[in-house]
C-alpha cells in the first residue's frame, strides 16, 4: 500500500518549448502525473473540436452502432472495436439510445469517443499531435524512441457521459518493459461538475493490476494480476481548463465520474510507447504494416 498525504496534483504553467525542468520531472516521477497549464492555445483547441464535429457529421451510425463502456465488457468481442487500431471509428455512450433504438441527443452528444488513429490519418489531428514541444517533453521524461500508438477523442457528453472506473492504461497498452505514457489535452474546461479525471498520487508505484490481451481472433480477455483494491480514498481531482495538458504514467490509476451536467467535456488523448520496448502481438491494439509507428516529429 502506498503512503501519501498529498492533497493536490503537481500543476505548473507549461514551460516554453516543452522544456520541463528537473524539478518538474521529479514531480512527475513522484506523483505519476503532472498538469501543464496553457500548453495549447484556445484557437488550437477549437480547431480540433471543429474537425471532430466534421468527422462526426460524416459518420453513418447505421454502419457500426458500437457502444464503448468501462463499467462492463460489451466491447470485448466487438470486431469493430478490435480492428480500430489503425482506423478512425466512433463509439457511443451506453445510454445514447432509447428503447426504440433512436438517439436521445444529437450525434455529437451521444458519442463516448472517436479512435484510434486520427493522429496518423487526419491532417488536422496530425498537425496537433506532432510537434517539437511534445518531442521535447518525451525526451525529458525519458523516452528514447517515442511512438504514438493511439489517439482518442473523448466527448464525455452532457447528461449521459459515462463513469470511467479506476484503471491503469498499461493494462491495455502494454510493453516489455512498461513504457506507456498518456498525453491528455483538455479541449474544454474539465471540472468536478462535468466529470474531470481523478488520480491517486504516487499509486503508479503499485503493481500492474490487470493485463488485457487477445485470446482469440475477436476475443479479448482481462487477467487479474493483483487483486488488492485501489486506495480510492486517496484520489485527487485533476480539474483542467481548456488548453491544459495532463501527462501521466501508464501505471497511474485514474478514473472519472459521470457527466450529469449540461456541459460536455471534450478532450484528446495520445498514448505513447517507447519503440525500443517489445510490443506484444497479443495486445488488443494492432496496426497494419502500412501504418508504421511514428514519433512526435
Amino acid at each position: 500500500m502506498i503512503e501519501t498525504t498529498r492533497k493536490s496534483l503537481p500543476k505548473v504553467k507549461a514551460p516554453e518549448g516543452g522544456r520541463l525542468t528537473d524539478a518538474m520531472v521529479a514531480e512527475f516521477r513522484e506523483s505519476g502525473v503532472i498538469i501543464l497549464e496553457d500548453f495549447v492555445s484556445i484557437a488550437d483547441c477549437n480547431s480540433l473540436r471543429a474537425r471532430a464535429r466534421e468527422l462526426v457529421e460524416a459518420f453513418d451510425p447505421a454502419k457500426a452502432p458500437s457502444v464503448f463502456s468501462t463499467t462492463d465488457e460489451e466491447q470485448l468481442d466487438d470486431q469493430y472495436f478490435i480492428e480500430s487500431g489503425d482506423e478512425i471509428r466512433f463509439f457511443f455512450e451506453a445510454d445514447a439510445f432509447d428503447d426504440s433504438g433512436h438517439l436521445r441527443q444529437s450525434m455529437e452528444d451521444s458519442l463516448n469517443k472517436m479512435g484510434h488513429a486520427m493522429h496518423d490519418l487526419d491532417p488536422v489531428f496530425d498537425r496537433f499531435s506532432h510537434s517539437a514541444e511534445l518531442a521535447e517533453i518525451a525526451k525529458r521524461i525519458g523516452f528514447r524512441d517515442p511512438g504514438i500508438i493511439q489517439s482518442m477523442y473523448i466527448f464525455k457528453p452532457p447528461g449521459i457521459g459515462g463513469e470511467v472506473l479506476c484503471h491503469q492504461d498499461s493494462t491495455y497498452i502494454y510493453t516489455e518493459p512498461e513504457s506507456c505514457v498518456g498525453f491528455w489535452f483538455a479541449l474544454e474546461d474539465a471540472t468536478l461538475d462535468n466529470g474531470c479525471m481523478h488520480f491517486i498520487p504516487g499509486a503508479h508505484k503499485l503493481p500492474l493490476k490487470k493485463r488485457n490481451y487477445r485470446s482469440g481472433e475477436y476475443k479479448l480477455t482481462t487477467e487479474v494480476l493483483d487483486a488488492e483494491p485501489w486506495p480510492e480514498h486517496l484520489k485527487v481531482p485533476a480539474e483542467a481548463s481548456a488548453g491544459t495538458l495532463v501527462i501521466f504514467d501508464g501505471r497511474a490509476p485514474h478514473m472519472s465520474g459521470p457527466n450529469n451536467s449540461a456541459r460536455s467535456r471534450h478532450a484528446y488523448t495520445l498514448h505513447v510507447i517507447d519503440k525500443v520496448c517489445r510490443y506484444p502481438a497479443e495486445n488488443w491494439l494492432q496496426r497494419s504494416e502500412d501504418l508504421p509507428l511514428r514519433g512526435f516529429v
